[in-house]
């Protein structure tokens, strides 16, 4: 009876031995850049939010432009309100009257939220990680992403974005190059970070010249 007793003691240690082994081997998950990035940015607190609220600014040279957005992440409702009209829609089921609408929506959203659609999106880009380059408005050593949506589907297929960011995965500076032209369409720093319930936003969007000035005010969360 002492012998049995010793060998089922001796399997059982070797069975939770192995279980621990397995487990410690599944805990240990490389995440990927892109979801670095994101999670960077709060990518992981998306889920927390209800409602999100922001107004779009434009300031070029001597002119300024702005709308406003108030979006209900759960329903999918989005208000946009302008100088001259007011507008409620729903993204499930966009007709020919809001698809204008839309357009400005999914356009002022992807400057406020652009390392989140990394996730969103990553079905639909390629993409290239590059360890060493250099940003080009401050000509500072950072990494880069770059990311080619596919040439169908969208708004703007075919485009390209190029994100630089040092170690800890926060975007400094980006470049966008309209149907992955060799040229840059648009290139603007990402400055003056807002911690939003736990959402990292970049507030202020420049260009290296000084005369455009893209950037967010009015930033509103409701959480659970």
């Amino acid at each position: 009876m002492r012998k049995y007793t010793f060998l089922f003691s001796l399997a059982a240690v070797f069975f939770i031995s192995c279980k621990s082994d397995k487990k410690n081997k599944t805990e240990v998950v490389e995440l990927t850049v892109l979801e670095k990035v994101a999670n960077a940015h709060g990518f992981e607190k998306w889920n927390n939010l209800k409602e999100l609220e922001f107004t779009f600014n434009v300031d070029r040279d001597t002119t300024h432009y702005e709308r406003s957005w108030i979006w209900n992440t759960r329903t999918n409702e989005v208000t946009a309100m302008s100088a001259t009209d007011t507008i409620t829609y729903n993204r499930k089921s966009v007709d020919s009257l809001s698809m204008k609408t839309d357009g400005g929506f999914i356009n002022d959203k992807y400057w406020f939220l652009a390392p989140y659609n990394l996730i969103w999106d990553k079905d639909n880009f390629t993409f290239e990680h590059t360890t060493e380059a250099v940003a080009p408005i401050s000509n500072t050593p950072m990494q880069k992403l770059t990311i080619v949506y596919g040439s169908e589907g969208g708004y703007t297929p075919g485009d390209a974005y190029d994100f630089y960011f040092g170690d800890d995965h926060l975007i400094k500076e980006w470049v966008f190059r309209k149907g992955n032209a060799t040229e840059p369409s648009t290139m603007t720093t990402w400055e003056d970070y807002l911690d939003a319930d736990g959402l990292k936003i970049a507030r202020m969007h420049k260009n290296k010249e000084g005369n455009f000035k893209l950037y967010f005010t009015n930033i509103k969360t409701v959480t659970e």
